[in-house]
């Protein structure tokens, strides 16, 4: 897979794994990646996937603003396959009908101060079979083939579970940090509004009990 990010300031701020992505590091024709997306920035992504293949693109905002981002998906000859504002979460298949590169873009140009931390899942074609001659083979499995053929099944599927909690729980943890910040300057400030309230009623109730006496006048 290569990725290539489209700027339009200076400063950017990308997770290791999308440094890899800069440097147009070739993967397998599938893989995850979790990317940080400044405010007023398009990071696009691209993969060479070959006429017939079954692709599955899934994507999910995992921190930042109002967890929303705009995603395009075009084919080779330049059609949108896929086009949505301000998503949170979403999946999307099809099926290749010509050979060439594909490209899918993130934007956050919507947005004018608020970073977004984005996971996305990219898979081509099937996953592997758990041995390269299971397909070919001649006679029927075994019992013991069987129940590791449905084992292999529902171990991927398990991982595939484990995947959108982990991203659920780093959702969750996100915004239980942000509100327990909000908390506590709340507090700090309630804190303070109370000590000057308090300062300022022993002020003035100090004031009706201090005896005024009138100055003393000189007769001349």
């Amino acid at each position: 897979m290569e990725c290539l990010a489209s700027t339009s300031s200076t400063s950017m701020f990308v997770f290791v794994t999308g440094l890899l992505c800069l440097l147009n590091v070739h993967t397998v024709l599938s893989g995850e990646l979790t990317f940080e997306l400044p405010d007023n920035e398009r990071m696009c992504f691209f993969e060479s996937i070959k006429e017939g293949l079954k692709s599955t693109l899934e994507f999910q905002v995992i921190t930042g603003g109002s967890y929303d981002v705009d995603m395009e998906l075009s084919a080779p000859s330049g059609q949108i396959l896929y086009k949505d504002t301000k998503k949170q979460y979403d999946t999307f298949t099809w099926t290749a009908d010509q050979t060439g590169v594909y490209k899918f873009c993130f934007s956050n140009e919507f947005s004018t101060f608020s970073h977004k931390v984005v996971y996305f899942d990219f898979q081509v074609g099937d996953k592997p079979p758990l041995t390269a001659d299971i397909d070919s083979h001649a006679t029927a499995l075994t019992l013991m083939e069987q129940t590791s053929v449905n084992t292999h099944a529902q171990l991927n599927t398990i991982a595939d579970y484990q995947t959108h909690f982990k991203l659920r729980e780093s959702s969750g943890r996100a915004f239980a940090e942000f509100l327990n910040e909000r908390v506590f300057f709340w507090s700090i400030c309630e804190t303070v509004a109370v000590i000057v309230v308090g300062i300022g009623q022993i002020i003035v109730l100090h004031s009706f009990f201090t005896d005024k006496r009138p100055a003393n006048t000189i007769q001349s």
